[in-house]
């Protein structure tokens, strides 16, 4: 059986829409105790920014990236 560091790893390896599917079908498994509204609401969202990735509409960035942005902006915020 492969570790769990082996499958992340293989699993990053995957195009981003196969990745997107893959999140998507890995929060459907996990058990929520939310209000099914919000649940929904959330569904939706994941499902209209996967067809925004799909239809080229976004381009999606690698989380290594998205992460720098996001500390650089913190960082500009503080100063």
């Amino acid at each position: 059986m492969r570790s769990i560091e082996q499958l992340t790893e293989e699993i990053l390896s995957l195009p981003s829409v196969s990745r997107a599917l893959l999140a998507e079908k890995l929060v459907e498994s996990l058990e929520f105790d939310t209000d099914l509204s919000i649940q929904a609401a959330w569904v939706t969202e994941a499902q209209r920014r996967r067809d925004e990735v799909r239809e080229g509409i976004v381009t999606p960035i690698p989380g290594d990236e998205a992460l720098a942005r996001v500390r650089q902006l913190l960082e500009s915020l503080e100063q």
